[in-house]
């Protein structure tokens, strides 16, 4: 219990920061997963093929790479510099929405075809059906693989502790510079993890009982 007592500022420091890129990258993820999935299912060769190409090189590159592109690979374009903690959520995002995309996709294929004829029978547009008729649907119907994508994505925000941001992947090295114990320190982290996953496993189970869909 001392080692948490006696470095909890570098505990809630670390969490902090990880809770940070979570939301932020979460929320950044699931909008940019959306527009990628409507572009998969879209109508428009064009569209397709440039959601197909992202999700299919995105999902088969490590994580790692797309950091290491995003903190020392990306700074010699002189584009726009970024520093850690934003290049880190860059990735994260990045990464993320390309699995978002495919939850998104396969709650969209579950919406019977009929509904969208009819909504073209009715004269609205791709982006109308979509909106307000088909992502409603099918968002409810991918609650678990959405919430499962989500808690991965925030135990991938560890990898940033590799790219110097002090989140809660680089306490065990703070407390190995402090002489203490490790094992145990990483107990704490574990255990910190646990906790911050427990909300997101109650969301879901609430809003699979609110949006249970009928077989």
């Amino acid at each position: 219990m001392s080692v948490l007592t006696n470095n909890l500022d570098l505990f809630l420091s670390g969490f902090g920061t990880t809770l940070r890129l979570f939301l932020i990258s979460g929320v950044l993820s699931l909008v940019l997963g959306t527009i990628l999935a409507m572009l998969r299912v879209s109508p428009v060769p064009v569209f397709r093929a440039v959601g197909t190409t992202y999700v299919t090189v995105v999902r088969n590159t490590p994580l790692t790479l797309v950091f290491v592109f995003f903190v020392f690979a990306y700074p010699y374009l002189e584009i726009i510099k970024f520093d850690f903690f934003t290049s880190a959520v860059v990735a994260l995002t990045l990464y993320t929405s390309a699995f978002i995309c495919e939850v998104v996709r396969s709650g969209i294929n579950t919406v019977p075809i009929g509904q969208a004829e009819a909504s073209r029978a009715l004269g609205l547009t791709f982006g109308q059906m979509l909106s307000n008729i088909v992502l409603p649907q099918a968002m409810r119907s991918v609650v678990p693989p959405m919430v499962s994508t989500l808690i991965a994505l925030l135990k991938n925000t560890t990898v940033a502790a590799g790219f110097s941001v002090a989140e809660a992947g680089r306490i065990r090295d703070a407390l190995s510079e402090q002489g203490e114990n490790v094992l145990v320190g990483l107990l704490w982290v574990a255990a910190g993890f646990i906790i911050l996953v427990m909300p997101l496993t109650l969301l879901q189970r609430i809003l699979e009982k609110r949006w249970s869909v009928a077989r």
